[in-house]
């Protein structure tokens, strides 16, 4: 079993899979400032910067990990994808997508992705 940063990081690589997988060029991946993390930072085939917050969990028995994504860590995402287009001269259109990942012991991964999230 991995331990929780193990897990995180398999999520993390599962969920990359998939947005490669959908075409999107990754950019970036655990960018942080003193303000926070972004997960993942991608450009859509359509030009438009993805930035993608992953949550992965064991189970969903207490919900989906996409519900973990409340009205504070969007807000600080949103300030956070400003501070990172400021930080490496860019400029352009933005979407905010929330990939879940679940995979519970013995199951194949269920991955939810969603575009345009908030």
């Amino acid at each position: 079993m991995l331990d929780r940063v193990a897990f995180g990081r398999w999520g993390e690589d599962f969920a990359v899979a998939h947005l490669v997988a959908q075409g999107v060029q990754v950019l970036d991946r655990n960018w942080r400032c003193s303000h926070g993390e972004l997960d993942v930072v991608a450009l859509d085939r359509d030009g438009t910067f993805v930035f993608v917050e992953v949550k992965a969990r064991r189970t969903a028995a207490f919900g989906q990990p996409s519900e973990a994504v409340d009205a504070r860590k969007t807000r600080r995402i949103r300030r956070l994808a400003v501070l990172w287009l400021a930080d490496h001269g860019r400029h352009g259109e933005m979407r905010f997508d929330v990939v879940s990942v679940v995979r519970e012991p013995g199951c194949v991964p269920v991955l939810e992705h969603l575009r345009a999230a908030f």
